[in-house]
């Protein structure tokens, strides 16, 4: 690109020489590709190898994770800058392209989970550990830049911070999955399935009808009501590839996206293999079903199969595209570890991050989601006093 531009520059005296910018489109588009060539050909190999030695539902789980890590990215998608712009700059086009996104996925997740017995909807207790965990991670995704698609898929782009903040969401997420038990002893009460309760026709009119309450309250507080031609087309895009991946994955797998249980999992296989945990007497992963998973291949795992289809997705993505990044100080660096920690750990104890909590939470009709979207919102007010401080 600097040998077409500095040819575009007449000498003093001489005609401007004709711009071949142009032509070199093509030849950019080419480099991409042949950059994403290798890492096509290794999804497309670990994809087979899913689909002859594991099963047909890993490999094509391994796919929608790819489509949900590559929309995530190329649409930039993130939660995180919807919520913070719609604070800073009163500009409401994230949220409004997340409320499209519960709307879609919520008219395709609930069908499935009231006419197939054997899928599950994303339901979490009302319990003091979703009041503490939701407005602690909606507090340090502001300041981790990431919730927990953010994290991955900024990681895949190759983001520094997010890179250094997953290892850490991984660990945080562990620990909170060991005292989970003795967050819940401090008073919970059992989960509530709206599809369950009122079928499926009640919960989705439930859910859409409160999905208009809410973009009413945020156009009105925005000064700009929701028009679907003022939203920029990557939130409708994105919006409505992830409802199609997603609903997918809750077909496919017989349970919601969610991102956070294949963290905590790689936290206690490690911790396992490294002698320093014993998983037979903790509360939590002695409970057959998680001892289970503990025991098995990771590649076993649902949740883990999407979430490494989610990294090689942003991969596949960022290997197009040239990437910039800001430099941290020492402070910035420990301030975002500590918040990556912290958001591993409080989404564990609130059942899920903005993806397990809110978009999977709320369109298969789990009322916890509807509870954690105010308190993580509330946390994020803090956080961005936080941002503003330090970064």
């Amino acid at each position: 690109m600097n040998t077409l531009a500095s040819s575009s520059i007449a000498a003093p005296g001489e005609p401007a020489a004709p711009s071949r910018a142009t032509p070199a489109v093509p030849a950019v588009a080419s480099s991409a590709w042949q950059r994403r060539l290798p890492l096509s050909l290794a999804i497309a190999a670990l994809f087979g190898w899913l689909l002859w030695s594991v099963s047909a539902r890993q490999a094509l789980l391994l796919l929608v994770g790819v489509g949900l890590g590559a929309t995530l990215a190329a649409a930039r998608f993130g939660f995180t800058t919807g919520w913070r712009v719609l604070v800073e700059k009163r500009d409401p086009s994230g949220v409004y392209g997340q409320i499209v996104l519960l709307g879609l996925l919520a008219a395709l997740s609930m069908p499935i989970v009231s006419h197939y017995a054997e899928t599950t909807a994303a339901l979490g207790p009302l319990s003091v550990s979703l009041l503490v965990g939701a407005f602690v991670f909606g507090l340090c995704m502001q300041v981790a830049d990431g919730c927990g698609s953010g994290t991955l898929y900024k990681a895949g782009l190759g983001v520094p911070l997010n890179m250094a903040v997953l290892p850490m969401f991984v660990l945080g997420s562990f620990v909170g999955s060991v005292q989970l038990n003795d967050w819940l002893a401090l008073g919970a009460l059992p989960a509530v399935g709206l599809v369950q309760r009122w079928g499926m026709g009640g919960a989705l009119a439930a859910t859409l009808a409160g999905l208009v309450v809410v973009t009413w309250i945020i156009g009105r507080w925005s000064g700009q009501p929701f028009n679907v031609r003022r939203i920029p087309r990557r939130w409708l895009w994105g919006a409505l590839a992830l409802a199609v991946f997603a609903a997918l994955n809750l077909f496919i797998a017989g349970q919601p996206w969610g991102i956070v249980y294949g963290f905590g999992l790689w936290g206690a296989k490690a911790a396992t293999a490294l002698g320093v945990f014993d998983p037979t007497a903790n509360a939590f992963w002695s409970d057959p079903g998680h001892a289970e998973r503990l025991r098995e291949t990771l590649l076993l795992d649902v949740t883990s199969i999407t979430n490494i289809g989610i990294l090689a997705g942003a991969l596949w993505v960022a290997a197009g595209r040239q990437q910039t990044a800001k430099s941290l100080s020492g402070t910035q660096w420990l301030i975002g570890l500590v918040a990556g920690f912290l958001l591993g750990y409080s989404s564990r104890l609130a059942f899920g991050c903005n993806v397990g909590a809110m978009v999977s939470g709320i369109s298969t009709g789990s009322v916890h989601g509807w509870v954690w979207v105010p308190l993580a919102f509330a946390g994020t007010l803090v956080g961005l006093r936080v941002r503003r401080r330090f970064f």
